[in-house]
């Protein structure tokens, strides 16, 4: 089956905050784990680089658009490569591809009667990029917080209030649609209470892509930026005109809560009105707090992703983002808590276990696959703990569930030192060497096991630990679950794979 899984396009009015690598980080450990199970995957992450936010920024920077979304486009890309993110493209919507496959998207709509022209007058947040009616508002202001402006300005329309009740018999129809439930419910609230046209163009400002010389609608509009940015899923896969409506029905789109109604509501409205298949899910994460407080510029306190990449490494990072909070829930980012459990977990639990073993190895057992003699029931179950759980593990992937997948292999791990500390090879050394072998074996093929299942959340220790154990490249798929290490095989020198960090 075809897969495909996209973050939300980042907007470049600033760089990468914890946040956005935070949505990249999950979206990759889906897609990685996809492949690992042999699935035709797809994934796909970019900028969304149009709009009046745009427009300001780079008029504060003293550049022109263009040049403006180039240069902070570029910090995204490097987020992507310094995380090693494995997204198959990087869309940007500035590019002719993604003008084309608007352009076409909205011809579409204009063909099928959705489009009509009038004028707009009503509350509007340039932060956002967002309409919102005067009941939406919270002491002036946005639900969002973000400042409002009145607008007054010719726009073309798109029949939204036409898809009130198509919503709603999706959201029915199809309750996994929206997750996870608690959003669900935000969205099926807001479409009940009554859905208004929407204003899809701008004439206020030029930053944007224009309408398409075919509609007849007028030279002066650039699109609003939403139906702009959420072409990007259909580009990525070869709208228009190489089109894959299979992959796109599979599509989850992983999305921070901010930004669900454009994705729940506008997106599908637009998709069923253009004869388009929907995705398969649309899920909403929370936010980062950073030390208890919302993360704010003002503040000085976001997140640098890299820098903190750079600090404590790839794992780390990737670790503690997974495991500290559920995900679709908000989160908080404390560097006592980050350390805490990147000592805990990657450095007494899992490294010290592999390192200890290996270099056990090395010293007493040849610096080879031990050789297994009779195999002990505690030994058996062990080995087995793994592949037992596989279906339970895949389901946590499917429903995104991480945090859950990584606290089923952690317990297999906090086993395996239990293990060691039973069994207590060094003593084995002296009496009874043939069960000291069948020992070290037993933690050689669940450190394997394990280290397969991790290398979709920690890629870079668990390359390091299939390294050691001599696993070739090819055999680091789901299937090698169901094979044994061949004793005899040569190990090379292991190393420290997770250092410990000083507060």
């Amino acid at each position: 089956m075809k897969k495909y899984i996209t973050t939300p396009i980042y907007y470049v009015n600033d760089k990468p905050h914890l946040g956005s690598a935070y949505t990249t980080i999950a979206c990759d450990v889906w897609a990685r784990f996809q492949r690992f199970s042999g699935h035709d995957t797809f994934f796909l992450t970019g900028t969304d680089e149009h709009g009046q936010k745009i427009q300001q920024a780079a008029e504060k920077a003293k550049k022109n658009p263009k040049n403006f979304v180039d240069d902070v486009s570029l910090t995204f890309k490097n987020m992507m490569n310094h995380l090693t993110i494995t997204n198959d493209d990087f869309i940007r919507t500035t590019e002719e591809r993604h003008k084309k496959a608007a352009q076409h998207l909205w011809t579409k709509l204009v063909q099928n009667g959705y489009i009509y022209p009038g004028e707009y007058a009503g509350w509007y947040a340039v932060r956002d990029e967002a309409f919102y009616k005067e009941a939406e508002l919270v002491e002036g202001k946005a639900p969002t917080g973000a400042e409002v402006t009145w607008v007054v300005e010719q726009s073309y329309f798109f029949k939204l209030s036409a898809f009130q009740d198509k919503l709603i018999a999706l959201y029915e129809s199809n309750p996994n649609f929206i997750q996870p439930q608690s959003r669900r419910n935000e969205v099926f609230s807001f479409v009940k209470s009554g859905l208004h046209d929407l204003s899809i163009s701008r004439s206020s400002f030029e930053w944007g892509i224009p309408l398409p010389e075919n509609t007849n609608h007028g030279k002066e509009h650039v699109m609003y930026v939403w139906i702009d940015a959420l072409t990007n899923y259909l580009t990525g896969i070869g709208y228009p005109d190489n089109f894959d409506e299979e992959r796109f029905s599979q599509a989850i789109h992983v999305v921070g809560k901010d930004i669900l109604r454009f994705h729940a509501v506008y997106w599908p409205a637009f998709l069923m009105a253009a004869d388009l298949p929907l995705p398969k899910q649309i899920y909403a994460h929370g936010w980062w707090t950073v030390e208890g407080e919302k993360m704010s510029k003002s503040l000085g306190n976001t997140v640098d992703p890299i820098t903190l990449t750079d600090a404590y490494g790839i794992d780390s990072v990737r670790n503690f983002v997974l495991r500290e909070m559920p995900f679709g829930q908000d989160g908080n980012f404390s560097h006592a808590s980050f350390l805490n459990r990147t000592n805990a977990e990657l450095a007494n639990a899992y490294g010290n276990l592999v390192q200890r073993v290996l270099s056990f190895v090395q010293k007493n057992a040849g610096a080879k696959v031990p050789e297994v003699g009779n195999l002990q029931k505690i030994d058996i179950d062990l080995m087995n703990s793994v592949e037992k759980i596989v279906p339970t593990l895949t389901h946590y992937i499917d429903d995104l569930k991480f945090h859950t997948y990584a606290d089923d292999l952690w317990k297999i791990i906090f086993d395996c030192n239990a293990y060691v500390d039973q069994e207590k090879p060094w003593n084995l050394q002296k009496t009874d060497t043939d069960r000291m072998n069948t020992v070290l074996y037993t933690l050689c093929e669940i450190i394997r096991k394990i280290a397969l299942m991790t290398q979709c959340f920690l890629p870079v220790g668990s390359a390091k630990i299939l390294d050691y154990l001599a696993i070739d490249q090819n055999k680091r798929g789901i299937d090698a679950l169901n094979t044994r290490l061949l004793s005899g095989t040569n190990l090379p020198v292991p190393s420290g794979i997770y250092p410990r960090f000083s507060a």
